[in-house]
């Protein structure tokens, strides 16, 4: 409730602004942006710990979440970055910005998907 009542007040106060000072607003946006995500942060942290205790119970490889969890960081810092990128009128660094997110993801997801490239090659027989 408080993260949709500060977007709404935000929205309101971006609204008047624009219309007298819009560097001003831009201002207010990355602001409230900014708090929002900074409210979020010990939700997102105890997420992770839950996703690493399952991880653990279910004797998975911590490497793999590790992984898994900064591909997914990646995600949100990159779409965040993006939105107030195009927020402020910028699309084109915006487009740089989620391109930068999915090359990284990409270059994090490769050894995991060599390891279940490799677990999927194990169960093949093999000829010869």
């Amino acid at each position: 409730m408080q993260i949709v009542g500060l977007g709404l007040i935000a929205t309101f106060l971006v609204t008047i602004l624009n219309e007298h000072k819009s560097n001003i607003s831009l201002l207010l946006t990355v602001f409230v942006g900014t708090v929002i995500f900074l409210f979020l942060m010990d939700r997102i942290q105890d997420i992770f710990r839950m996703v690493q205790t399952l991880a653990n119970e279910a004797h998975v490889q911590t490497v793999y979440v590790e992984t898994i969890l900064k591909i997914i960081g990646i995600a949100y810092i990159a779409e965040f970055g993006a939105q107030i990128s195009k927020d402020a009128g910028q699309g084109a660094i915006a487009g740089k910005i989620e391109l930068g997110g999915k090359i990284l993801i990409l270059a994090m997801a490769i050894p995991i998907l060599t390891a279940l490239i490799e677990t999927i090659l194990s169960f093949l027989p093999m000829k010869g």
